[in-house]
């Protein structure tokens, strides 16, 4: 890997973890290798097993599945500093029900999972890491869910835009739509309202 993604790695992990020793920091450098992708590129396919963990260093990542009448539901946008995974497929070592796809040329830093795992028993600094991105993973799938429990579809935009205001010029109206639960056409009146207030 070049200086500047092993400058990147470091910075993570001891923000994860400022007391992971320099054995675990070492391990963990050896084992990432970085990946570019176009657009339109999938990191992750549904009905697959997941083997690695995934970094997002640049772009941006749309996680999403397909319902029963066909059509893509956006659960997910991962730009920089995110982790790209369907973490309980990954735990579990089952298949994937969800896509993840480059909406931008992206860049990421990629960790084989069978490594993080043996570096759990190697390292216990490791260990704090491996929880504190799970719960990063897990505490933006329960944002997203509690949106929808809680809020109307007018605060759901408002909240995403407030959330998110790097993602907002970067997204199609149709992927924020689905991911949002609002139609397009609703989506659309929602977004002129606001404008004019």
């Amino acid at each position: 890997m070049k200086e500047e993604e092993n400058r990147i790695l470091i910075t993570i992990f001891k923000s994860l973890n400022p007391s992971i020793s320099d054995d675990a920091m070492n391990y963990m450098l050896s084992s990432a290798t970085s990946r570019a992708y176009k657009a339109k590129e999938q990191i992750i396919s549904n009905g697959t097993f997941q083997k690695e963990l995934f970094y997002m260093t640049s772009g941006l990542v749309r996680g999403y599945y397909v319902n029963d009448s066909g059509a893509e539901i956006t659960t997910r946008f991962i730009n920089e500093n995110g982790w790209i995974t369907h973490y309980t497929a990954l735990i579990s070592n089952e298949k994937s029900k969800y896509t993840f796809q480059t909406l931008e040329l992206s860049e990421v830093l990629v960790f084989p999972f069978e490594k993080i795992l043996n570096g759990y028993s190697r390292y216990p600094s490791l260990e704090k890491i491996g929880r504190l991105i799970a719960e990063s993973v897990l505490k933006t799938q329960q944002k997203r869910i509690e949106s929808f429990q809680f809020l109307d579809a007018e605060k759901r935009y408002l909240e995403f835009v407030s959330n998110y205001p790097d993602l907002f010029n970067r997204v199609s109206l149709s992927h924020l739509s689905t991911y949002l639960g609002i139609q397009r056409q609703s989506l659309s009146r929602i977004r002129r309202k606001i404008v004019r207030k």
